[in-house]
């Protein structure tokens, strides 16, 4: 049974925020934010109270000779209904991470495999850019260093539209691919990887960084294909002292990259702080999907069978070349399910 204090309390708060933004007091940016953040949980709410009354209401009738038949007849179909509605409000429930509703910076680079792994990093960014694409998010690229063979050796990228990081957010580990590689003339499979790491945006409220504490380099900028090379020292690079993170933007405006770089630097340290405050949790969980540890690999990609397997959830797709090509969402969905199952399990423990 759902905990019938706690829905009474949020439907109050609803109807508070709602009379005050009626009224115009208080914060309306804040309270339209709460506001919207509780809307589908009370909408959830209402469908599982109107259910539990029809049922209260068709076992009234049960006692009417002339109404037993058709109260009957609703009731059977009123309580199949009654555990679809209480499942999607134990979900519409669980604790939201904060940052799930912002844009997040992708860190995409080889790991082991060479040139391989470069050519592989390259078609991951490809990948999440057009599944970006496809979800009409905006996906801008802020750094990326071109191998020799138009693979990369290292890619940021920062994506931003609606619920980004939620979906974006277990896309964190180590990739791992099983292909004959364009470099290979014998026709052998090799294994090779690369790592994605996943951040939340900072806001300037989550991050406040000393500017004793970074230093900040300008440089000539040089984009793949001679892009904008040698024209003017418009590169920024700063390091983050006290933690050694450096981080770098090459487009053409110097202001400009000095914000975009700021940007991914607060964002590389909150998810730090996140990681902190996660590893402190973590001895305390009973389940999660993976163990949030980038060196964990997390995926296979295997190219001559078609296949693509998920090793957290045991998911397995023998459609690569879909998945290739942005169809991510199966695998996200599963992902997501996966989470919101430990969590509701860790709930009822």
């Amino acid at each position: 049974m759902l905990p019938q204090d706690r829905l009474i309390q949020i439907i109050e708060r609803f109807e508070y925020l709602e009379a005050a933004m009626a009224e115009g007091s208080g914060d309306i940016a804040q309270l339209g934010r709460e506001y919207a953040e509780l809307r589908p949980v009370v909408e959830e709410i209402r469908a599982y109270e109107a259910a539990r009354e029809a049922i209260a209401q068709a076992r009234a009738l049960l006692d009417d000779p002339e109404m037993r038949a058709l109260a009957q007849e609703e009731l059977a179909l009123l309580e199949r209904e009654l555990p679809e509605r209480e499942a999607a409000l134990q979900l519409a429930l669980l604790p939201r991470d904060a940052a799930d509703a912002r844009p997040a910076i992708i860190e995409i680079r080889p790991g082991t495999g060479g040139e391989e792994a470069a050519l592989f990093a390259g078609d991951l960014m490809r990948m999440y850019a057009r599944y970006a694409e496809a979800r009409g998010w905006t996906f801008d690229v802020v750094e990326e260093n071109a191998s020799e063979l138009e693979g990369i050796r290292e890619a940021v990228v920062h994506v931003k539209g609606a619920n980004v990081f939620a979906r974006l957010k277990y896309e964190s580990g180590v990739h791992r691919v099983q292909r004959v590689p364009e470099t290979e003339s014998g026709g052998r499979i090799h294994t090779s990887a690369a790592t994605v790491a996943v951040l939340p945006e900072a806001k300037d409220v989550d991050i406040a960084i000393d500017p004793g504490d970074v230093r900040i380099d300008t440089m000539r900028a040089s984009g793949a294909g001679g892009q904008h090379v040698n024209t003017t020292d418009s590169a920024v690079r700063i390091t983050h002292l006290p933690t050694g993170i450096v981080v770098t933007s090459s487009e053409k405006s110097q202001h400009r990259n000095r914000e975009i770089a700021m940007q991914v630097l607060k964002s590389r340290l909150f998810d730090l702080e996140r990681q902190r405050a996660h590893d402190a949790r973590s001895a305390e969980r009973s389940a999660q999907v993976g163990s949030g540890d980038r060196s964990e690999r997390i995926r296979t990609y295997n190219f001559p069978q078609g296949r693509m397997t998920d090793h957290r959830i045991n998911l397995t797709l023998y459609k690569l070349d879909q998945v290739m090509a942005g169809d991510l969402d199966e695998v996200i969905d599963a992902l997501t399910a996966h989470a919101q199952a430990a969590q509701l399990a860790e709930m009822g423990a």
